[in-house]
Protein backbone atom coordinates (compact mmCIF):
# COMPACT_ATOMS: atom_id res chain seq x y z
CA UNK A 1 0.00 0.00 0.00
CA UNK A 2 1.02 3.85 -0.95
CA UNK A 3 1.86 6.05 2.02
CA UNK A 4 -0.59 9.25 1.45
CA UNK A 5 3.03 11.28 1.24
CA UNK A 6 3.80 9.39 -1.48
CA UNK A 7 0.88 10.76 -3.93
CA UNK A 8 0.53 14.47 -4.92
CA UNK A 9 -0.97 16.25 -2.36
CA UNK A 10 -0.94 19.42 -1.31
CA UNK A 11 0.61 20.40 1.89
CA UNK A 12 -3.20 21.56 3.52
CA UNK A 13 -4.96 18.28 2.93
CA UNK A 14 -1.63 16.08 3.90
CA UNK A 15 -1.48 18.08 7.21
CA UNK A 16 -5.64 17.20 7.80
CA UNK A 17 -4.87 13.54 6.66
CA UNK A 18 -2.09 12.94 9.32
CA UNK A 19 -4.37 15.11 11.88
CA UNK A 20 -6.61 12.32 11.16
CA UNK A 21 -4.22 9.26 12.12
CA UNK A 22 -3.81 8.33 8.39
CA UNK A 23 -0.60 7.19 6.81
CA UNK A 24 -1.28 4.19 4.28
CA UNK A 25 -3.56 4.45 1.46
CA UNK A 26 -6.23 1.51 1.41
CA UNK A 27 -6.82 -0.42 -1.86
CA UNK A 28 -9.71 1.49 -3.12
CA UNK A 29 -7.83 4.82 -2.23
CA UNK A 30 -4.53 3.83 -4.24
CA UNK A 31 -6.64 2.53 -7.01
CA UNK A 32 -8.94 5.59 -7.71
CA UNK A 33 -7.24 8.22 -6.68
CA UNK A 34 -5.16 9.49 -10.15
CA UNK A 35 -8.23 8.19 -12.06
CA UNK A 36 -10.55 10.77 -10.38
CA UNK A 37 -7.80 13.51 -11.35
CA UNK A 38 -7.80 12.45 -15.08
CA UNK A 39 -11.41 13.50 -15.07
CA UNK A 40 -13.10 10.57 -16.66
CA UNK A 41 -16.02 8.56 -15.06
CA UNK A 42 -15.35 6.39 -12.76
CA UNK A 43 -17.25 3.25 -11.31
CA UNK A 44 -15.58 2.09 -8.07
CA UNK A 45 -16.66 -1.41 -6.69
CA UNK A 46 -15.42 -1.94 -2.92
CA UNK A 47 -17.03 -3.69 -0.43
CA UNK A 48 -18.32 -1.16 2.71
CA UNK A 49 -16.00 -0.50 5.20
CA UNK A 50 -12.79 0.17 3.05
CA UNK A 51 -12.20 3.70 3.11
CA UNK A 52 -14.23 4.82 0.10
CA UNK A 53 -15.40 8.16 1.43
CA UNK A 54 -11.74 9.49 1.56
CA UNK A 55 -10.95 7.59 -1.49
CA UNK A 56 -13.31 10.47 -3.75
CA UNK A 57 -12.97 13.44 -0.88
CA UNK A 58 -8.81 13.49 -1.02
CA UNK A 59 -8.90 14.23 -5.78
CA UNK A 60 -12.07 16.19 -5.92
CA UNK A 61 -10.44 18.61 -2.98
CA UNK A 62 -7.02 18.62 -4.78
CA UNK A 63 -8.80 20.15 -7.79
CA UNK A 64 -10.80 21.87 -6.37
CA UNK A 65 -9.91 25.84 -6.33
CA UNK A 66 -10.90 28.46 -4.72
CA UNK A 67 -13.79 30.73 -6.31
CA UNK A 68 -16.54 32.93 -5.49
CA UNK A 69 -19.20 31.24 -7.38
CA UNK A 70 -22.32 30.49 -5.01
CA UNK A 71 -23.59 27.55 -7.00
CA UNK A 72 -22.20 24.04 -6.07
CA UNK A 73 -19.36 22.58 -8.05
CA UNK A 74 -19.37 19.29 -6.43
CA UNK A 75 -22.72 17.36 -6.07
CA UNK A 76 -22.03 14.31 -3.88
CA UNK A 77 -25.52 12.07 -3.24
CA UNK A 78 -25.97 9.39 -0.42
CA UNK A 79 -29.08 7.59 0.45
CA UNK A 80 -29.54 8.25 4.11
CA UNK A 81 -29.09 11.28 6.52
CA UNK A 82 -26.55 9.16 8.47
CA UNK A 83 -24.32 9.26 5.65
CA UNK A 84 -25.02 13.28 4.69
CA UNK A 85 -23.80 13.50 8.43
CA UNK A 86 -20.74 11.37 7.89
CA UNK A 87 -19.48 13.00 4.43
CA UNK A 88 -19.99 16.30 5.64
CA UNK A 89 -17.81 15.68 8.80
CA UNK A 90 -15.02 13.70 6.65
CA UNK A 91 -15.30 16.63 4.15
CA UNK A 92 -14.86 19.15 7.39
CA UNK A 93 -12.20 17.45 8.85
CA UNK A 94 -10.08 16.85 5.62
CA UNK A 95 -10.56 20.94 4.72
CA UNK A 96 -9.58 22.03 8.42
CA UNK A 97 -6.69 24.21 6.62
CA UNK A 98 -8.68 24.84 3.62
CA UNK A 99 -11.26 27.50 2.44
CA UNK A 100 -14.39 25.41 1.54
CA UNK A 101 -17.60 26.01 1.95
CA UNK A 102 -19.56 22.36 2.50
CA UNK A 103 -23.29 22.30 3.01
CA UNK A 104 -25.04 18.85 3.61
CA UNK A 105 -29.37 18.46 3.06
CA UNK A 106 -31.82 15.92 4.20
CA UNK A 107 -34.98 15.39 4.18
CA UNK A 108 -37.04 15.27 7.82
CA UNK A 109 -36.07 18.80 8.98
CA UNK A 110 -36.69 22.58 7.88
CA UNK A 111 -36.49 22.73 4.09
CA UNK A 112 -36.52 26.64 4.63
CA UNK A 113 -33.29 26.64 7.08
CA UNK A 114 -31.19 24.41 4.06
CA UNK A 115 -32.57 27.52 1.56
CA UNK A 116 -30.60 29.92 3.71
CA UNK A 117 -27.48 27.75 4.14
CA UNK A 118 -27.45 27.56 0.23
CA UNK A 119 -28.26 30.92 -0.72
CA UNK A 120 -25.32 31.67 1.64
CA UNK A 121 -22.95 29.86 -1.00
CA UNK A 122 -21.67 26.24 -1.40
CA UNK A 123 -18.56 24.92 -3.07
CA UNK A 124 -19.81 21.34 -2.55
CA UNK A 125 -23.19 19.91 -1.65
CA UNK A 126 -23.75 16.60 0.23
CA UNK A 127 -27.60 15.51 -0.30
CA UNK A 128 -29.95 12.55 -0.32
CA UNK A 129 -31.89 12.85 -3.77
CA UNK A 130 -35.40 13.46 -2.42
CA UNK A 131 -34.38 16.76 -0.57
CA UNK A 132 -31.68 17.64 -3.02
CA UNK A 133 -34.73 17.26 -5.96
CA UNK A 134 -37.33 19.52 -3.67
CA UNK A 135 -34.87 22.13 -3.27
CA UNK A 136 -33.75 22.46 -6.99
CA UNK A 137 -37.64 22.08 -8.37
CA UNK A 138 -38.20 25.48 -6.38
CA UNK A 139 -34.88 26.74 -7.89
CA UNK A 140 -33.20 27.31 -4.23
CA UNK A 141 -30.17 25.47 -5.78
CA UNK A 142 -28.86 25.78 -9.15
CA UNK A 143 -26.90 22.64 -10.42
CA UNK A 144 -25.48 24.15 -13.51
CA UNK A 145 -22.27 24.78 -12.23
CA UNK A 146 -21.79 21.54 -10.89
CA UNK A 147 -18.64 20.08 -12.79
CA UNK A 148 -18.03 16.57 -10.73
CA UNK A 149 -21.00 14.41 -9.19
CA UNK A 150 -20.25 11.58 -6.60
CA UNK A 151 -23.37 9.04 -6.70
CA UNK A 152 -22.26 6.73 -3.22
CA UNK A 153 -23.84 3.49 -1.79
CA UNK A 154 -25.69 3.71 -5.63
CA UNK A 155 -27.31 0.68 -5.12
CA UNK A 156 -29.22 1.07 -1.73
CA UNK A 157 -30.45 4.24 -3.15
CA UNK A 158 -32.46 1.86 -6.18
CA UNK A 159 -33.57 0.07 -3.30
CA UNK A 160 -34.67 2.74 -1.32
CA UNK A 161 -36.85 3.80 -4.15
CA UNK A 162 -35.03 7.06 -5.35
CA UNK A 163 -34.57 5.96 -8.82
CA UNK A 164 -37.23 8.80 -9.77
CA UNK A 165 -34.91 11.42 -8.49
CA UNK A 166 -31.93 10.21 -9.39
CA UNK A 167 -33.31 10.13 -13.22
CA UNK A 168 -34.82 13.85 -12.97
CA UNK A 169 -31.92 14.98 -11.29
CA UNK A 170 -29.41 14.23 -14.00
CA UNK A 171 -31.64 15.94 -16.40
CA UNK A 172 -31.17 19.12 -13.90
CA UNK A 173 -27.05 18.65 -14.11
CA UNK A 174 -25.12 19.80 -17.10
CA UNK A 175 -24.26 17.17 -19.63
CA UNK A 176 -20.45 18.14 -19.89
CA UNK A 177 -19.21 17.12 -16.03
CA UNK A 178 -17.19 14.35 -14.34
CA UNK A 179 -20.00 11.56 -12.75
CA UNK A 180 -18.20 8.94 -10.23
CA UNK A 181 -19.93 6.42 -8.65
CA UNK A 182 -19.31 4.01 -6.23
CA UNK A 183 -21.47 0.97 -4.63
CA UNK A 184 -20.60 -2.20 -3.00
CA UNK A 185 -22.45 -4.77 -4.93
CA UNK A 186 -23.22 -4.42 -9.00
CA UNK A 187 -26.78 -5.05 -9.62
CA UNK A 188 -28.69 -4.70 -13.20
CA UNK A 189 -30.39 -1.58 -12.12
CA UNK A 190 -27.13 0.05 -11.54
CA UNK A 191 -25.62 -1.13 -14.42
CA UNK A 192 -28.75 0.28 -16.09
CA UNK A 193 -27.74 3.51 -14.52
CA UNK A 194 -24.25 3.33 -15.63
CA UNK A 195 -25.35 2.92 -19.35
CA UNK A 196 -28.04 5.61 -19.28
CA UNK A 197 -25.58 8.74 -17.81
CA UNK A 198 -21.32 7.62 -17.88
CA UNK A 199 -19.67 7.89 -20.47
CA UNK A 200 -17.04 5.25 -20.76
CA UNK A 201 -16.38 4.61 -17.60
CA UNK A 202 -12.90 3.33 -15.52
CA UNK A 203 -14.09 0.38 -13.62
CA UNK A 204 -12.25 -0.53 -10.26
CA UNK A 205 -13.53 -3.54 -8.85
CA UNK A 206 -11.22 -4.29 -5.16
CA UNK A 207 -13.56 -6.83 -4.34
CA UNK A 208 -16.06 -9.18 -5.96
CA UNK A 209 -19.75 -8.23 -4.78
CA UNK A 210 -19.60 -10.90 -1.39
CA UNK A 211 -16.43 -11.08 -0.92
CA UNK A 212 -16.09 -11.47 3.28
CA UNK A 213 -13.24 -9.08 4.66
CA UNK A 214 -10.51 -11.01 5.45
CA UNK A 215 -10.54 -9.54 9.32
CA UNK A 216 -13.74 -10.31 10.49
CA UNK A 217 -13.95 -13.35 12.62
CA UNK A 218 -17.56 -15.00 11.72
CA UNK A 219 -19.23 -17.25 13.87
CA UNK A 220 -23.26 -18.50 14.19
CA UNK A 221 -25.77 -19.89 16.41
CA UNK A 222 -28.97 -21.56 15.88
CA UNK A 223 -31.34 -20.77 17.94
CA UNK A 224 -34.97 -21.84 18.09
CA UNK A 225 -36.93 -18.60 18.75
CA UNK A 226 -37.11 -14.99 19.36
CA UNK A 227 -36.65 -15.31 23.05
CA UNK A 228 -33.87 -17.88 22.96
CA UNK A 229 -32.64 -15.27 21.05
CA UNK A 230 -32.86 -12.41 23.51
CA UNK A 231 -31.30 -14.72 26.34
CA UNK A 232 -28.10 -15.58 24.07
CA UNK A 233 -27.81 -11.90 22.86
CA UNK A 234 -28.10 -11.21 26.69
CA UNK A 235 -25.47 -13.51 27.67
CA UNK A 236 -22.97 -12.47 24.96
CA UNK A 237 -23.27 -8.80 25.51
CA UNK A 238 -23.03 -8.50 29.71
CA UNK A 239 -19.25 -9.21 29.20
CA UNK A 240 -18.30 -5.63 28.88
CA UNK A 241 -14.66 -6.27 28.94
CA UNK A 242 -15.28 -8.28 25.40
CA UNK A 243 -18.16 -6.98 24.33
CA UNK A 244 -16.61 -3.01 24.30
CA UNK A 245 -18.28 -1.16 21.08
CA UNK A 246 -21.55 -3.55 19.64
CA UNK A 247 -23.93 -2.96 17.09
CA UNK A 248 -27.35 -5.47 16.93
CA UNK A 249 -29.02 -5.49 14.06
CA UNK A 250 -32.39 -6.17 13.77
CA UNK A 251 -34.83 -7.04 11.08
CA UNK A 252 -37.90 -4.36 11.69
CA UNK A 253 -38.56 -1.35 13.63
CA UNK A 254 -40.87 -3.40 16.07
CA UNK A 255 -37.95 -5.93 17.02
CA UNK A 256 -35.87 -2.83 17.61
CA UNK A 257 -38.44 -1.50 20.63
CA UNK A 258 -38.76 -4.94 21.87
CA UNK A 259 -35.25 -5.52 22.21
CA UNK A 260 -35.12 -1.88 23.85
CA UNK A 261 -37.89 -2.97 26.28
CA UNK A 262 -36.55 -5.92 27.25
CA UNK A 263 -33.38 -4.63 27.99
CA UNK A 264 -34.74 -2.08 30.27
CA UNK A 265 -36.76 -4.77 32.09
CA UNK A 266 -33.32 -6.44 32.74
CA UNK A 267 -31.77 -3.36 33.97
CA UNK A 268 -29.72 -2.79 30.48
CA UNK A 269 -28.77 0.92 30.31
CA UNK A 270 -25.66 1.18 28.60
CA UNK A 271 -27.74 0.96 25.08
CA UNK A 272 -29.84 3.09 22.45
CA UNK A 273 -31.92 2.41 19.89
CA UNK A 274 -32.51 3.94 16.32
CA UNK A 275 -34.70 3.40 13.31
CA UNK A 276 -36.92 5.57 10.91
CA UNK A 277 -39.29 6.20 13.38
CA UNK A 278 -37.12 7.46 15.61
CA UNK A 279 -36.74 11.67 15.29
CA UNK A 280 -33.69 12.97 13.24
CA UNK A 281 -32.38 14.58 17.07
CA UNK A 282 -32.84 11.18 18.40
CA UNK A 283 -31.06 9.41 15.92
CA UNK A 284 -28.27 11.68 16.17
CA UNK A 285 -28.37 11.61 19.71
CA UNK A 286 -27.83 8.01 19.57
CA UNK A 287 -25.50 7.42 17.37
CA UNK A 288 -23.58 10.42 19.04
CA UNK A 289 -23.48 8.78 21.74
CA UNK A 290 -22.24 5.27 20.73
CA UNK A 291 -19.31 6.97 19.20
CA UNK A 292 -18.43 8.79 22.24
CA UNK A 293 -18.63 5.27 24.25
CA UNK A 294 -21.83 6.48 26.55
CA UNK A 295 -23.36 3.76 25.49
CA UNK A 296 -22.01 0.40 24.88
CA UNK A 297 -24.59 -1.09 22.46
CA UNK A 298 -26.91 0.04 19.60
CA UNK A 299 -29.64 -1.71 18.03
CA UNK A 300 -30.48 -0.58 15.12
CA UNK A 301 -32.20 -1.45 11.58
CA UNK A 302 -30.76 -1.53 8.20
CA UNK A 303 -31.46 1.99 7.44
CA UNK A 304 -28.09 2.72 8.95
CA UNK A 305 -26.20 -0.43 7.98
CA UNK A 306 -24.43 1.43 5.49
CA UNK A 307 -24.69 5.03 6.77
CA UNK A 308 -22.80 4.77 10.09
CA UNK A 309 -18.90 5.44 10.41
CA UNK A 310 -18.00 4.40 14.01
CA UNK A 311 -14.52 3.78 14.77
CA UNK A 312 -13.41 0.58 17.17
CA UNK A 313 -16.57 -1.01 16.59
CA UNK A 314 -15.68 -4.64 18.83
CA UNK A 315 -19.04 -6.74 17.46
CA UNK A 316 -21.65 -6.46 15.21
CA UNK A 317 -24.44 -8.90 16.07
CA UNK A 318 -27.38 -9.58 13.65
CA UNK A 319 -30.14 -10.95 16.06
CA UNK A 320 -32.51 -11.37 12.49
CA UNK A 321 -30.96 -13.30 9.69
CA UNK A 322 -31.34 -10.51 6.69
CA UNK A 323 -33.47 -11.56 3.61
CA UNK A 324 -31.01 -10.77 1.37
CA UNK A 325 -27.13 -11.84 1.50
CA UNK A 326 -26.14 -8.67 0.43
CA UNK A 327 -27.70 -6.70 3.66
CA UNK A 328 -25.34 -9.35 5.29
CA UNK A 329 -22.20 -8.01 3.87
CA UNK A 330 -23.19 -4.56 4.55
CA UNK A 331 -23.59 -4.77 8.22
CA UNK A 332 -20.70 -6.74 9.15
CA UNK A 333 -18.63 -4.33 7.43
CA UNK A 334 -19.47 -1.46 10.33
CA UNK A 335 -16.38 -3.88 12.27
CA UNK A 336 -13.12 -4.41 11.13
CA UNK A 337 -12.45 -1.11 9.63
CA UNK A 338 -9.32 0.61 8.42
CA UNK A 339 -8.03 -3.01 8.60
CA UNK A 340 -8.58 -3.58 12.06
CA UNK A 341 -9.64 -7.09 13.40
CA UNK A 342 -13.83 -7.06 13.83
CA UNK A 343 -16.01 -9.98 14.87
CA UNK A 344 -19.59 -10.85 13.75
CA UNK A 345 -22.33 -12.88 14.90
CA UNK A 346 -25.03 -14.48 13.31
CA UNK A 347 -28.17 -15.45 15.10
CA UNK A 348 -30.60 -17.60 12.79
CA UNK A 349 -33.86 -20.22 13.77
CA UNK A 350 -35.11 -22.97 11.51
CA UNK A 351 -36.93 -20.05 10.05
CA UNK A 352 -34.35 -18.17 8.96
CA UNK A 353 -31.83 -21.25 7.71
CA UNK A 354 -32.20 -20.06 3.77
CA UNK A 355 -31.38 -17.11 4.51
CA UNK A 356 -27.89 -18.60 5.96
CA UNK A 357 -27.45 -20.64 3.58
CA UNK A 358 -27.64 -17.92 0.71
CA UNK A 359 -25.24 -15.65 2.48
CA UNK A 360 -22.85 -18.83 2.86
CA UNK A 361 -23.21 -19.52 -0.82
CA UNK A 362 -22.66 -15.88 -1.75
CA UNK A 363 -19.93 -15.70 0.26
CA UNK A 364 -18.45 -18.89 -0.50
CA UNK A 365 -17.85 -19.59 3.15
CA UNK A 366 -19.16 -21.83 5.59
CA UNK A 367 -19.73 -19.33 8.96
CA UNK A 368 -18.23 -21.50 12.27
CA UNK A 369 -20.82 -23.01 13.98
CA UNK A 370 -20.76 -22.27 17.89
CA UNK A 371 -22.76 -24.44 20.22
CA UNK A 372 -24.97 -22.17 22.86
CA UNK A 373 -23.74 -21.95 26.23
CA UNK A 374 -25.21 -24.01 28.64
CA UNK A 375 -26.26 -21.28 31.05
CA UNK A 376 -28.56 -19.98 28.17
CA UNK A 377 -32.10 -20.54 28.60
CA UNK A 378 -33.87 -21.99 25.53
CA UNK A 379 -37.42 -21.35 26.41
CA UNK A 380 -40.46 -22.98 24.73
CA UNK A 381 -42.22 -19.37 24.92
CA UNK A 382 -42.78 -17.91 21.22
CA UNK A 383 -44.24 -14.52 20.31
CA UNK A 384 -47.47 -13.84 18.61
CA UNK A 385 -45.72 -14.06 14.87
CA UNK A 386 -43.75 -17.33 15.75
CA UNK A 387 -47.26 -18.51 17.08
CA UNK A 388 -49.23 -17.61 13.77
CA UNK A 389 -46.32 -18.93 11.54
CA UNK A 390 -46.38 -22.06 13.50
CA UNK A 391 -50.44 -22.64 13.00
CA UNK A 392 -50.14 -21.72 9.75
CA UNK A 393 -47.36 -24.56 8.93
CA UNK A 394 -49.51 -27.18 10.79
CA UNK A 395 -52.60 -25.99 8.82
CA UNK A 396 -51.71 -25.21 6.01
CA UNK A 397 -52.72 -28.78 4.04
CA UNK A 398 -55.85 -29.54 6.34
CA UNK A 399 -59.59 -28.98 5.15
CA UNK A 400 -60.66 -26.29 7.20
CA UNK A 401 -63.06 -28.45 9.61
CA UNK A 402 -60.31 -30.81 10.35
CA UNK A 403 -57.99 -27.37 11.53
CA UNK A 404 -57.21 -26.62 15.06
CA UNK A 405 -59.42 -23.99 16.54
CA UNK A 406 -60.54 -23.19 13.09
CA UNK A 407 -63.60 -21.51 14.47
CA UNK A 408 -65.62 -24.45 11.86
CA UNK A 409 -69.26 -25.53 12.23
CA UNK A 410 -71.71 -26.94 10.66
CA UNK A 411 -74.59 -25.27 9.20
CA UNK A 412 -77.99 -24.90 11.26
CA UNK A 413 -81.08 -26.39 9.32
CA UNK A 414 -82.22 -23.08 8.62
CA UNK A 415 -79.04 -21.66 6.95
CA UNK A 416 -78.77 -24.94 4.84
CA UNK A 417 -81.50 -23.58 2.68
CA UNK A 418 -80.85 -22.68 -0.77
CA UNK A 419 -81.41 -18.91 -1.81
CA UNK A 420 -83.64 -19.21 -5.00
CA UNK A 421 -83.87 -16.24 -6.49
CA UNK A 422 -87.03 -17.07 -8.96
CA UNK A 423 -89.07 -18.46 -6.42
CA UNK A 424 -91.26 -15.51 -6.47
CA UNK A 425 -91.86 -16.04 -10.18
CA UNK A 426 -92.68 -19.79 -9.85
CA UNK A 427 -95.14 -19.27 -7.35
CA UNK A 428 -96.65 -16.49 -9.22
CA UNK A 429 -96.81 -18.58 -12.00
CA UNK A 430 -98.76 -21.40 -10.03
CA UNK A 431 -101.02 -19.10 -8.84
CA UNK A 432 -101.98 -17.28 -12.18
CA UNK A 433 -101.52 -20.02 -15.07
CA UNK A 434 -100.83 -19.51 -18.66
CA UNK A 435 -103.53 -18.90 -20.96
CA UNK A 436 -103.98 -22.20 -23.34
CA UNK A 437 -104.90 -19.99 -26.32
CA UNK A 438 -103.26 -16.52 -26.70
CA UNK A 439 -105.30 -13.85 -27.90
CA UNK A 440 -108.76 -15.19 -27.35
CA UNK A 441 -110.50 -14.05 -24.65
CA UNK A 442 -113.50 -15.78 -25.01
CA UNK A 443 -111.60 -19.51 -24.74
CA UNK A 444 -109.68 -18.66 -21.92
CA UNK A 445 -112.66 -17.19 -20.47
CA UNK A 446 -113.81 -21.12 -21.23
CA UNK A 447 -110.74 -22.74 -19.58
CA UNK A 448 -110.87 -21.09 -16.39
Amino acid sequence: MTDFKDIKLNKQLFQAIENLGFDKQTPIQEHTFSKILSGNDLVGIAQTGTGKTIAYCLPLLQELIFSNQNNPRILILVPTRELVAQVVQTLNDLTEYITCRIVGVYGGTNMNTQKKMLQAGADIVVATPGRLYDLALCRALQLKGVKKVVIDEVDIMLDLGFRFQLTNIFELLPNKKQNIMFSATMTEDVDEMIESYFEKPEKVQIALSGTPLENINQVKYSVPNFYSKLNLLVDLIKDKDLMQKVIVFVSSKKIADSLAYSFEELFISDYAVIHSNKSQNYRFRSINQFNEGKVRVLIATDIIARGLDSEKITHVINFDTPTFPENYMHRIGRTGRAEEVGNSILLFTSKEEPYKDRIEELMDLEITLLDIPSNVELTQQLTEEEHRLNNKSINRNLKKQDRINSGFHEKSAKNQQVNDRDKWRKERAKKYKKSKTRGDKGANLRNK
